[in-house]
Order: C-alpha cells, then structure tokens, then sequence
C-alpha cells in the first residue's frame, strides 16, 4: 500500500500527512511524531515510504514501515526472511566501507552471526557478570560523588556516558591511558548521524565518522596485538585469541566488533539514562514510589524507562524470501523498517501507552531489539547501570542532582539526549 506522504506545516493531521522518510518528519515534536505512529498503526497494512530526490531527502531506497508491536516483534524473530545484511542503518553501509572496515555483528546473519555472538556470549559468565555488578556499583558512587562534589552543570558528560564507557572499558581490559580518546573518538564518530540539518550545518564532511573509527580501531588494533603477547582475563584476550571455525578472527572483524561494543555500549545506556532521570523528575508520583522500596521497583521503573523512551527508534531489514505479514504479503528485496518506537506504543499490548508508569506488568516492550538472535548481548549490563546509577541518585541522604529539561537531538535512528543541565539540592523533586 502506498499513500501520499507529507508532512503538512509541521502538523500530522492524517495518515496522509506522514512521511517517515522526509527529514521534517523527525524534526517534529516527539509528542506529534507519536500520534503519527498511533495513526499509522491503525492502518490495514504497511505504508511504502520513497526516499525523494534532493539533499533535503533521507538517503536511502524506499522501505515499508512495521510499526505495531506484533510486526516488529516477528520481524525481529524471523532472520531468514528479514535479513540484517547488508546493514540495519540508513543509508546502508558502503561496500568499500564494509571491505575497509568489515561488517559490524549486527549487520550480519546466520551461522556467521552466531558464531561471533557465541564467543561474546560464553564471557558473560555469573561470576564474570557477579564482578560486573560490584564494579557497576562502584563507579556509581564514585561518579555521582564527583558530580555532587563539582557540582557539575551537565548530566551526560559527568555521568551518563562516563558509567557505561568505563564499564565497557573495564570489560574488555582497555587500559586507563586508552579511555579518553576513545572516548573522544566515540563522540565525533556519532556526531553527525542525526537528520540533515538546515543552513551551513546541514554540510555533512564525507567520511568524518569514518575516519573517527579508523583511529579508535587503530587503538584497539594495537591493544589487539599486545594481548595476543600477553593474554588476560578481559574480553579483548578471548576475541584475539579466538576462532571461528577453526580460523582466527581477522583484524577487520576484531575491529568492527570493538566499535560495535564501544559505540553501542555507550550511546543507547547513556540516552536511556538521561531519559530515565528526566522522566522521573517529571514524574514525580512515579519517582516518590520508586524510593520508597527502591529494590521492589528498579525492575519495574527500567523496563518503563526503556519502553517510554526507545533509545534506538528503529532498524532496517532486508527481506529474502516471501512472507505475508501486516496484511500484506513482503517479497525478496523490499526493504522494511522495524519502528521500535512505535511498535512500544501500541494499544494493542499497552494500556495507556503514553502513561509513565513503573508498576507497568506486563511490559513486554521491544527496546532490546524485539529478541531472536539480534537481541541486544549487552542487555542486562545496561540494566545494572541503570539500577546502580538510580540507587545512587535516588537512596542517598545528601545532596544531589535535579535535572532540568533535555536538549535533544533530532535523529531518525535514536532517541538521543545532548545535554540535560543539572542543578542540585537537598532532595530530589
């Protein structure tokens, strides 16, 4: 089904007014780009949206947007016929990027897929992850002691990208010298992914996150190599020292998982974080039931977290073999995408959907990825830091931050935080 797109004075009035794939859609307010997901759902099948010519277009071929919950989820579940290759990213990854760079895991399928998760997944053993969960906690404090103590102006820098990045770090054995320019590569590497901007800013300079890469895997390349030496108990010795069918991992695909864990690990646990202290200051019902029985609730108030907000909005797919789904049957080499924060408002499975509720049961939100094989492998770190991070903030007696509105970021793939300013006093209301 194909429908007229367009997004009308910066209002979706109807169905007709949505264009998923026009760069003013994503620069709407998020409450109108819900009611355009709400509206969209209510449709008998997937929309067809085509990519326009012009600068002013989202780059990319045209795609079918799965938005209700049911869709996304079997989409998610059924690799063979929604294929992550060539890439889940919009534009899709350029072939000499990918021969110069090699295909990051979650643009990959089938057996080679699973045999790189396979080797992550047999580190994060329950006393690997026992350890993670004492060291996550000891950051926490120690970060939000330095931020009450400086009493710093900006949550994300201060503590929102630095908890997942150290955790990661600390995981893979990244010696302490290493961190903060790989945290600055990080940064400029994600800098430009957000929609084009209008003026002098919308001038993308070609291959900037890329070269931001080249240098951050030239680091890890070098670690690589020392631990092939001197082998440790860090998940960059069992990568460089493991095999894929009797091959050695090669250096392109070490680099490419290195980025995914860095890039990954860091970018959606930080969002979700500012998201989760911004929706708890604004609610503070919500938040005054939180402290009272902080552990009865923190599992609850994540998944909330992650459901309200959807730190990554959507992926692509690309379809390999006839399937009928939605109401329409999808044929090889249609292209979908899978709108997780859309498919995390709908009526269907949510009551309320709109509602930030932390006693929500069920929650069966997809903001891990919707599960199968692509389910996120960092999952249950990121619920450590959030829960390690909020324990800090919201249990102790003395001063400490209260956030202010967020600067966010206009982006069509996540749901990204710039900044969210900080003041502080004795209770946080």
């Amino acid at each position: 089904m194909t429908v007229a797109h367009r997004t009308s004075g910066n209002r979706v009035r109807h169905a007709a007014d949505v264009d998923l794939a026009d760069p003013d859609f994503w620069r709407l307010p998020r409450p109108d780009r819900l009611r355009a997901f709400a509206r969209l759902r209510e449709l008998d099948e997937p929309v067809l949206f085509t990519p326009g010519p012009g600068a002013a277009r989202t780059s990319g071929k045209p795609f079918y947007a799965l938005v209700r919950h049911a869709d996304v989820r079997t989409a998610s579940r059924t690799p063979q016929v929604f294929a992550s290759a060539p890439g889940v990213t919009t534009p899709e990854p350029a072939r000499w990027a990918r021969a110069l760079f090699g295909d990051s895991m979650v643009s990959m399928d089938g057996v080679e897929h699973a045999a790189l998760r396979r080797i992550v997944s047999r580190r994060f053993t329950p006393r690997l992850l026992a350890a993670a969960e004492e060291n996550i906690g000891r950051l926490a404090g120690r970060l939000v002691d330095e931020m009450v103590q400086a009493r710093s102006g900006d949550f994300m820098p201060s503590a929102a990208s630095r908890l997942p990045l150290e955790v990661i770090c600390d995981l893979m054995g990244i010696p302490g010298a290493y961190r903060a320019r790989i945290a600055a590569q990080i940064d400029h590497a994600s800098e430009h992914v957000g929609v084009a901007r209008r003026g002098r800013a919308r001038i993308r300079i070609p291959g900037r996150g890329l070269a931001s890469l080249a240098r951050m895997r030239l680091l890890m390349a070098r670690l690589a190599h020392e631990r092939r030496r001197r082998p440790q108990d860090d998940l960059v010795s069992a990568l460089v020292c493991a095999d894929v069918d009797g091959e050695a991992l090669s250096a392109r695909r070490l680099g490419a998982f290195f980025s995914l864990l860095l890039v990954a690990g860091v970018e959606t646990t930080r969002n979700a974080l500012a998201h989760g202290l911004s929706l708890l200051h604004r609610h503070p019902e919500q938040q005054a039931l939180l402290r009272s029985d902080f552990d009865r609730h923190i599992g609850g108030a994540v998944d909330e977290i992650v459901r309200h907000s959807t730190p990554i909005i959507q992926f692509r797919r690309t379809v390999v073999a006839e399937f009928r789904l939605g109401g329409r049957t999808f044929r090889p080499g249609e292209r979908v995408a899978l709108v997780y924060a859309s498919a995390n408002r709908d009526e269907a499975v949510f009551t309320r959907p709109d509602i930030f509720d932390i006693t929500r049961s069920p929650n069966p939100h997809l903001g891990y990825g919707g599960g199968g094989p692509h389910h996120c492998l960092g999952a249950h770190l990121a619920r450590l830091e959030m829960t390690a991070l909020f324990r800090e903030i919201l249990t102790r007696g003395r001063v400490v931050p209260r956030p202010g509105d967020p600067r966010l970021i206009d982006a069509n793939f996540d749901n990204r935080v710039g900044s969210l300013p900080l003041t502080f006093g004795p209770a946080f209301t």
